[in-house]
């Protein structure tokens, strides 16, 4: 598999997602189920990801494939695999807010190399190219063929008045002392991958997380923003944020343009 034959396959599978998640969300109602560890999970959720998963492993059956809703695949490990949200948000689905992503990365060595989210209620949808540069892409998002793209760049941080971004679901006392130890012009809530986004595009400087995650909801953010020069590191000890770990779940986290002179914990 190369970067080449990777993208065209995920933006379409993205794309053909983001039309199943839409045709749920605008029905007069949908099914809600509560998984094990207590989360939402709906038939869009469902649906997106045997869509997903089948076009994967017909594309690229030699690759280990980790995704959120098959609980199976948790188990399985590997240095190269790609990893599926297929509904990143499901409390902004079915609370009927918009703010929710599809979500497909390519993790290679620890590191998510390459990575679409796509928040099809918002008409939105970012990608790293075959040459690992992030893009926003504008137009009709057809599936056969990708439209006018424009480059994203994170921005060159003023750290007397920065741009926060904050989870709009999970955002507790914790984070807010936490942005409260730096100087914030203006502070802003997203759902989903959506805030890596944000940050990817310059609309936010930073976006931290004290709460839990799991690396299928944030691999494929992390690799737009690292196209788009930001980065992800841990909380506690700013290394960076690796991916292959027991069980996928996260640590805190802090995603941020370079520029920002970061706090302790």
């Amino acid at each position: 598999m190369t970067y080449e034959d990777l993208i065209p396959v995920i933006r379409r599978l993205a794309l053909e997602a983001g039309d199943s998640i839409m045709e749920i969300y605008n029905a007069d109602d949908f099914g809600v189920k509560v998984k094990s560890d207590a989360s939402p999970v709906t038939e869009a959720d469902e649906a997106a990801d045997a869509l997903i998963s089948a076009g994967l492993r017909k594309a690229f059956p030699d690759i280990l494939l980790i995704t959120e809703e098959q609980a199976a695949s948790h188990a399985k490990s590997g240095d190269t695999f790609l990893i599926v949200d297929p509904l990143d948000g499901t409390k902004e689905f079915i609370n009927r807010r918009g703010d929710f992503t599809v979500n497909i990365a390519l993790v290679e060595n620890g590191t998510p190399t390459r990575g679409v989210v796509y928040a099809p209620a918002k008409g939105r949808m970012f990608y790293t190219q075959p040459d690992g540069r992030s893009v926003e892409e504008t137009g009709a998002l057809d599936k056969a063929t990708a439209g006018d793209v424009t480059p994203m760049s994170v921005s060159e941080p003023d750290n007397s008045a920065l741009m926060v971004v904050a989870s709009k679901s999970h955002r507790d006392q914790a984070t807010d002392d936490y942005i409260g130890k730096y100087r914030v012009q203006d502070s802003k809530s997203a759902g989903s991958s959506l805030k890596f986004c944000l940050v990817a595009t310059g609309e936010a400087d930073l976006y931290p997380r004290l709460g839990r995650t799991m690396e299928w909801d944030t691999a494929a953010g992390h690799a737009v923003l690292a196209g788009a020069g930001g980065q992800v590191i841990r909380f506690d000890d700013h290394a960076p944020l690796t991916y292959g770990k027991a069980g996928y779940a996260n640590p805190f986290f802090i995603a941020y343009a370079p520029g920002v002179e970061l706090k302790g914990a």
